[in-house]
């Protein structure tokens, strides 16, 4: 049996919005395809499914979808799911009220000690930066992610 990699992506932020408004939109499929992804499914209950998707994303126009589940949520502060089709992931986000606004603590545990694995956790670490930042311009100021256009 192939052992745990042992490390984990970690990605703490500050949003300058109740974290009730970050709550409502990290929970819902609304709230994802408003900023980050396109076509997401998402039943918010513990056990419930999640189909992320990416359709025609970035200067690559990557298409990418991921299953999931929901694990634990609870409002205002913990949304809990799993990700991945062949050895799933586990993705814990915390919300604290603290500054005036919300601080986001996301950890990303469960990839295993395989070159697959290795390479997956180098891909997730810059997409859950990338996630947290255009979450946090999407919440503060408005702003969307310009899809390009294929000419």
């Amino acid at each position: 049996m192939t052992q745990s990699f042992g490390k984990s992506i970690r990605h703490k932020t500050y949003i300058a919005v109740p974290r009730e408004k970050v709550f409502d939109t990290i929970t819902t499929a609304r709230g994802w395809n408003s900023f980050f992804t396109n076509g997401l499914e998402m039943d918010p209950v513990p056990g419930g499914k999640i189909v992320w998707r990416w359709k025609n994303w970035g200067p690559d126009f990557n298409n990418l979808e991921s299953p999931g589940k929901v694990i634990d949520i609870r409002r205002p502060g913990l949304f809990v799911f799993e990700w991945g089709s062949r050895h799933p992931t586990t993705i814990t986000i915390k919300l604290s009220s603290q500054y005036g606004g919300t601080v986001i603590d996301l950890t990303e545990d469960g990839y295993l000690d395989t070159a697959e694995d290795r390479a997956m956790i180098l891909e997730c670490a810059a997409g859950w930066g990338e996630a947290l930042t255009l979450l946090k311009f999407f919440l503060e100021h408005g702003i969307i992610y310009s899809r390009p256009l294929r000419s």
